[in-house]
């Protein structure tokens, strides 16, 4: 008889640190923030309430581990200039179509409008991930208001197509988001402020 020796007490806690993490995803993403219960995920996770506690200390400190999520998004000085819009809508569908870590996106679209510790985590993921990236292109000066239109751009695409799922979005094909969606993010991207009394509207 083969006796399978226990696991290193390091193992074990990884192990129970992303069985939490799985099953508050999981619940997070199925009722939002405020529903969830710290005594339903752990039921979820098959442990005691207090284990959640050990590891994460509150409901918030879990939340905030759930909903950690690196874009990975492309340094666009490297890129063709001509195709920045394109490059940033193909990583938006790498994301949300190619990652395991989807539901996350998902939880912080569905908690957002309702929580204010959520969009708190939008506004940290803009400034210190879209940002950044933005900032490598253009005038300095103006990524501000680049960054946030290209935001408006992508956050509607996946609201509509991930959380509400309306059916002529989902039936979109990737070759056709990146053809529709791609020059409208180029023009972002690379356009300058509207001067006051331009006559533009």
């Amino acid at each position: 008889m083969t006796v399978v020796p226990d696991q290193p007490p390091a193992r074990r806690s990884d192990a129970t640190r992303a069985a939490i993490l799985e099953a508050a995803r999981a619940r997070f993403a199925a009722e939002g923030f405020r529903t969830a219960t710290i005594r339903a995920i752990a039921a979820d996770a098959a442990i005691d309430p207090s284990m959640v506690m050990r590891y994460f200390g509150s409901k918030d400190g879990l939340f905030a581990a759930a909903v950690d999520v690196s874009l990975d998004l492309p340094d666009l000085t490297a890129a063709d200039p001509d195709a920045l819009g394109e490059l940033l809508v193909r990583r938006f569908l790498d994301i949300w179509e190619d990652r395991a870590d989807t539901n996350v996106l998902v939880i912080l679209m569905r908690s957002s409008i309702t929580d204010e510790g959520v969009s708190q985590r939008f506004r940290q993921i803009f400034a210190e991930q879209v940002l950044p990236a933005v900032l490598r292109v253009g005038d300095p000066a103006d990524a501000q208001r680049r960054g946030g239109l290209v935001v408006t751009q992508l956050l509607g695409l996946a609201l509509c197509r991930y959380v509400l799922e309306l059916p002529p979005v989902v039936a979109l094909t990737r070759a056709e988001i990146i053809a529709d969606i791609g020059p409208t993010l180029q023009r972002y991207l690379t356009s300058s402020p509207i001067e006051a009394g331009s006559g533009r509207h």
